[in-house]
């Protein structure tokens, strides 16, 4: 993998979920597990309506160094946008590099 494609930040992120003591509601947290160079690309978009809302969605492709642990459950964030997993592709299995399909809905 060429450094010079590795020209973003993005911040990988870990929900934590806790009780409340006081009401016993479930309260998620996500918490930044680092910040790492990549690549983000977005791949194709669309626009759709839902309960008299124009929503869109962005289907992008993050390339990164391989990071141990990651999985579908993590978020990506990265200039004011937060990209879901969907998917965590380890090319070839040499553990050298980290493809993550994600979607972003505004």
């Amino acid at each position: 993998m060429r450094a010079g494609k590795l020209r973003h930040k993005v911040t990988v992120e870990r929900v934590t979920i806790t009780q409340d003591p006081d009401y016993g509601s479930v309260i998620e947290t996500w918490t930044p597990v680092g910040t790492f160079p990549a690549s983000v690309e977005p791949i194709n978009g669309r626009e759709y309506f839902t309960a008299h809302l124009a929503l869109s969605e962005v289907t992008t492709r993050i390339r990164m160094r391989y990071q141990a642990g990651l999985s579908v459950l993590d978020r990506i964030t990265h200039g004011g946008t937060v990209y879901n997993v969907q998917s965590v592709i380890n090319p070839d299995m040499r553990n050298e590099e980290l493809v993550l399909m994600c979607k972003s809905t505004t």
